[in-house]
Formats: structure tokens, C-alpha cells, sequence
């Protein structure tokens, strides 16, 4: 059994289906990356296994707990960072982390969490007087207080600096380390990329990739583009064996190869071109059934 096991979920408001049929899995120690355009079902999907709504079909079961009867022991088990900034009134940072710690059987240590989501300077300022991006790391704090078997993280980085977001990365990537099973949704491929050990892609409602980041869409089966300087001017080429071109092209070149370019295409790339090919083919089928 795994921390996280999803299948065939289904959630529908009025004649709106907001998840058709998603199914996935998550291991012990894994972050999974839920991503989609607004309204592809994420956001909804997260809720149900956060035990905030009910699933109309299908089955959900985080750490062997059906989510919409887990009771308080189980919510203990948990870590959620909402997309939404919590309302703490005129707490102080350390006061929020400490009160939230007090709902925990074995939490972490405040100022410890204060410090690792980089806060010690404004540990003693109220929350009203935080910048975005400063309550946001906040609310990171407040969802890895309570040392979670599982958390939740709904775009958990948005309102971050670069470097704020590097340091929140390796806060992760200590956390997984730990044995912390990870349900990530971002609109930051770069940081899907860098957290998922693996990526589903969901558009209306239904799971259109499952995979690696490495291997979502088969790119890293995808033709590669060795691009090269040559009588003044840039050349390029499509090859699947980008290895032996460039060795042809160091043979004929005597060594180095000018302007020498390899591209594969990106996870941004790839997860474009799914979302596109998912509404081209339902344009499709709706065009054949009129």
C-alpha cells in the first residue's frame, strides 16, 4: 500500500466536470508534480485527498485512510500548504509556527522551521506587516511543522525570489530524504522538474501523461537539434543519434565545432505540446460528433 493511491476519480458540480478519471500513485519518500492549465482538475483532485470535498466515484486513500472520514490522529499525519494565505490575525511568525506546532503530536522545532524556510529575521514581525512572498514562506512553515507523513503543496513558491525558491527546493529535497511522501501542483516546470521524481500531466479532468520528468511525452526519446557555425553562417540538424553527428562534425571541423548546440526539448516543451495535442484531439471528436 502507498502513502497516496488514486483511482478513477471523478468529482462533478452541476453539468461542470471538474475530474473526469484520474488515477496515480505516490511511494513513500516520492514527490509527484500534478500539473495542468487552470481548471484541468488539480486543484480539485488535491482537495479530495486533503478531505476538504468528497469524491462523486472512484477511490482515494492517502496514508490507508479514506479522506473524506479521516478523522484528528489522521489530519496529524498531515502537511498542507494552501494556495491561499492563511488568516493569522496579529500573530507574530514565531507565535504562528508555535501555535500550530501545539495541534502536533511530534513536531518540529519552531525556530528551527523558522530558520530553515528562512524567516529568523522576521520571526517577531506580525503576519500583517509580511510581504507576499515572506507569508508564503510562512505558510510553508506552518505545513511542515508538524514532521507530515505527507504533505501537500499547492503552489507553494509563488510570491518567491529566485534564491528563496533555490532554499525552499533543498528544503524539499530534505524533507523527501526524510521519507516524506510529496504531492507538489506549480505552474513552474523548472521547479517540477527539479522536485518530481515524477510528473502527471492532468487537462479537463483526466490524466493525459504519467512519467518521469526525464521521460513524460518521450522526450527523452525525442529527436535532438545540433545546431554549428559554418561558411558564416549557423546550420542545423534534427538527429536521434546526436552523439555520433557531433563526432562526425568534430572530424570534419579538426576538433572543435563552432557555435556547437545541442537541444532536446524542455519539460515546458513537451508539457505544451501534451496540453495542445489533448485539446486538438477533443476538438476533434467534438467536430465528429456534430
Amino acid at each position: 500500500m502507498e502513502p497516496i493511491e488514486v483511482e478513477h476519480l471523478r468529482k462533478v458540480y452541476a453539468d461542470v466536470v471538474a475530474v473526469a478519471d484520474v488515477s496515480f500513485t505516490v511511494a513513500t519518500g516520492e514527490c509527484l508534480a500534478l500539473l495542468g492549465p487552470n481548471g484541468a482538475g488539480k486543484t480539485t483532485t488535491t482537495e479530495i485527498l486533503e478531505g476538504y470535498r468528497r469524491a462523486d466515484s472512484g477511490t482515494a486513500r492517502v496514508l490507508g485512510v479514506d479522506p473524506a472520514t479521516g478523522g484528528m490522529d489522521w489530519r496529524a499525519r498531515l502537511g498542507i500548504v494552501l494556495q491561499a494565505d492563511r488568516d493569522l490575525g496579529d500573530l507574530t511568525v514565531r507565535e504562528a509556527v508555535q501555535h500550530f506546532a501545539g495541534y502536533f503530536p511530534h513536531p518540529r522545532d519552531p525556530d528551527d522551521v523558522i530558520a530553515a524556510v528562512g524567516l529568523q529575521a522576521k520571526a517577531k514581525s506580525r503576519n500583517g506587516k509580511l510581504s507576499g512572498g515572506q507569508r508564503r514562506r510562512l505558510d510553508v512553515a506552518l505545513g511542515i511543522v508538524g514532521c507530515p507523513e505527507v504533505l501537500f503543496l499547492d503552489e507553494p513558491t509563488t510570491g518567491f525570489d529566485p534564491a528563496a525558491r533555490r532554499e525552499f527546493w533543498d528544503l524539499i529535497a530534505g524533507l523527501k530524504d526524510e521519507g516524506t511522501t510529496i504531492l507538489l501542483t506549480t505552474h513552474y516546470l523548472e521547479e517540477a522538474e527539479h522536485l518530481a521524481d515524477r510528473v502527471a500531466v492532468i487537462a479537463n479532468g483526466r490524466v493525459v501523461a504519467y512519467d518521469t520528468p526525464a521521460n513524460l511525452g518521450n522526450r527523452s526519446q525525442a529527436s535532438a537539434l545540433v545546431t554549428w557555425e559554418e561558411s558564416g553562417s549557423e546550420r542545423s540538424e534534427a538527429t536521434d543519434e546526436p552523439t555520433r553527428f557531433i563526432s562526425e562534425l568534430a572530424t570534419r571541423f579538426n576538433g572543435e565545432v563552432p557555435g556547437l548546440q545541442v537541444h532536446r526539448p524542455s519539460l515546458e516543451e513537451t508539457y505544451l505540446s501534451l496540453i495542445a495535442s489533448d485539446s486538438a484531439a477533443r476538438q476533434d471528436t467534438e467536430d465528429g460528433a456534430m
